[in-house]
């Protein structure tokens, strides 16, 4: 049989079938548009959109009808869910409320935050401003408190002036004189007559009224004085050159420590003349003064002599030697001095028995401690005080000239001033011995303790 001929569709080519394909698809979306068209056609056309709508749809705003229009009736809206904040769906005037309530909230906070921070600013500054207050008040007071203790602290320390110690005094002996030199009377021998009886009765002793006296009445008679002011001023002149021993440097001096360390003090004194207290005091104003100090209980005779110089020790802070009561005085003095010289001490006040000075065994017990004192070390005692009681008045000189004339007395402590009238025994001491007074006691305290200067002495005295 001959060959079936090919059909049509075996003679097709690959891009004849491609450019088939190409028309299918387009004439398929020619019929698709065709049948969209149509159905838009079906629906009947809206009424025009209002020109207000358009613009409230342009400004984003509500706007107002004109005055001649006819408001439609109102139409109930649809109820709407609320949208959740952000949400796409929330209507445009709702969101913009939201934000401008957002808006309005957070500048309320920011205005309320500044608020409080303004509050606790005024408030912290005005507790600043009360603690300041508070705090220079504190320190006002503070430093009027330091202030009143200072001041206290100052006038005890100062203690009594030594005006003050010889008010007694000058009642007594500076006030006869003062009305025997008043009235304006002329110098004559009545006038010397009543000067011979204020100062014989002085308690500044018989030879050194006589010697006031006597130049008194020698200057009347050379006609040198007839004012009684002036012949006060040449009684003035005359005692305080007796006070000064005659210009004798060391009357005007306190107690002065040499090279030898210790320096060994001895001091002596009758019993009740205020002995171991003016060690007490002595041993104070040394420490003050930066010296090391060194007490040695030599009194072991007078009952309770040792307790009260411990007592003194531990207040300035000083150590002590002490025997057992009854013990030999002049044992206990050379182990203080060993002592004071082991331990590398400045000063070493040595405290002494005390009875009376009309028995010989007691003159000659201190004659033995001032000689024991002496090998303990060479040149010891640098310094002999004898502390006097002025309420004794002569007889205070009459102790002074037997315990110098036993000891060599050095030096003077007259105790007591500010309790009698009979200051002047100072000036027969002065006279008499010719030995200078070191201190002159005219209280209680340590500051009464003071050093005695003639020129201050005789100015008190006077004036």
């Amino acid at each position: 049989m001959p060959p079936r001929p090919p059909s049509f569709l075996e003679t097709l080519t690959p891009n004849d079938w491609i450019a088939i394909a190409i028309v299918v698809l387009l004439a398929l979306l020619i019929v698709v548009a065709a049948i969209r068209i149509a159905r838009r056609r079906r629906v009947p056309p809206g009424p025009p959109v209002p020109a207000d709508e358009i613009e409230r749809e342009l400004t984003g705003s509500e706007a107002l009808p004109p005055p001649s229009a006819k408001l439609p009736p109102p139409v109930a809206p649809p109820p709407q869910v609320p949208a959740p904040r952000g949400e796409p769906g929330l209507p445009r005037e709702a969101e913009e409320a939201r934000k401008k309530e957002d808006y309005r909230r957070k500048k309320e906070a920011e205005r309320l935050e500044r608020e409080r921070r303004q509050r606790e600013r005024e408030e912290g500054e005005a507790r600043a401003r009360e603690e300041a207050a508070r705090a220079a008040r504190e320190a006002e007071e503070a430093k009027r408190r330091e202030e009143e203790e200072r001041r206290r602290r100052a006038e005890a320390e100062a203690g009594k002036t030594l005006a003050a110690g010889l008010e007694k005094t000058r009642g007594g002996f500076m006030a006869r004189l003062n009305a025997l030199f008043s009235g304006g009377r002329l110098v004559d021998d009545s006038v010397l007559a009543d000067l011979e009886e204020v100062l014989f009765t002085a308690d500044i002793g018989v030879k050194t009224a006589t010697k006031l006296l006597e130049s008194a009445r020698e200057k009347v008679r050379r006609r040198e004085l007839s004012d009684p002011e002036r012949l006060k001023d040449a009684l003035r002149e005359e005692i305080a050159r007796i006070l000064a021993l005659g210009g004798d440097p060391s009357a005007a001096r306190p107690l002065e420590l040499g090279a030898a360390r210790p320096w060994v003090v001895m001091v002596v004194g009758v019993n009740g003349s205020g002995k171991t207290t003016t060690i007490g005091k002595l041993a104070s104003k040394l420490q003050g003064d930066g010296k090391r100090v060194l007490l040695g209980a030599g009194d072991t005779f007078r009952a309770a002599a040792g307790e009260q110089l411990e007592i003194w020790a531990e207040r300035v802070g000083a150590p002590i030697v002490r025997g057992k009561e009854g013990a030999d005085p002049a044992s206990v003095c050379f182990e203080a001095v060993q002592r004071g010289a082991q331990d590398g001490m400045d000063v070493v006040l040595c405290d002494t028995a005390g009875r009376l000075h009309t028995k010989a065994p007691l003159m000659e017990e201190l004659k033995k401690v001032k000689r024991v004192i002496g090998k303990a070390a060479e040149g010891a005692p640098h310094e002999v005080l004898l502390v006097l009681d002025s309420t004794n008045g002569q007889n205070a000189i009459a102790q002074a000239r037997q315990f110098h004339e036993a000891l060599g007395v050095t030096g003077i402590v007259l105790t007591k001033l500010d309790g009698t009238a009979k200051g002047g025994v100072v000036i027969g001491i002065c006279d008499e011995l010719g030995i200078p007074v070191r201190y002159v006691g005219v209280g209680e305290s340590v500051a009464d303790l003071r050093p005695f200067l003639p020129g201050e002495f005789v100015e008190a005295l006077f004036d």
